[in-house]
């Protein structure tokens, strides 16, 4: 347990970012998996639509240190490389 006050806000500081990066990173993850499913039911259409979208909020995220740029460009990469295949 934290000692001096200093740490004791600290720790107040992380759990409350901790709220944030974990309400980031579900959003994050939800756009992953709508994006997929647009993929798999072979929406293109709507897929192309949304790829600006799941691109901001890839880069958003990558941003803010929760992922790695590399992930977050490799995941645009990979997601716009299924939609040209469809």
């Amino acid at each position: 347990m934290a000692n001096t006050k200093s740490a004791i806000k600290k720790i107040r500081r992380i759990s409350k970012q901790t709220t944030v990066n974990k309400a980031r990173k579900s959003r994050y993850k939800n756009a992953l998996k709508k994006m997929n499913i647009l993929i798999e039911s072979k929406k293109k259409n709507e897929a192309l639509k949304f790829l600006p979208k799941l691109n901001s909020e890839l880069m958003k995220i990558a941003k803010t240190g929760i992922v790695k740029r590399q992930n977050a460009s490799r995941n645009v990469s990979r997601i716009t490389r299924k939609i040209t295949s469809l």
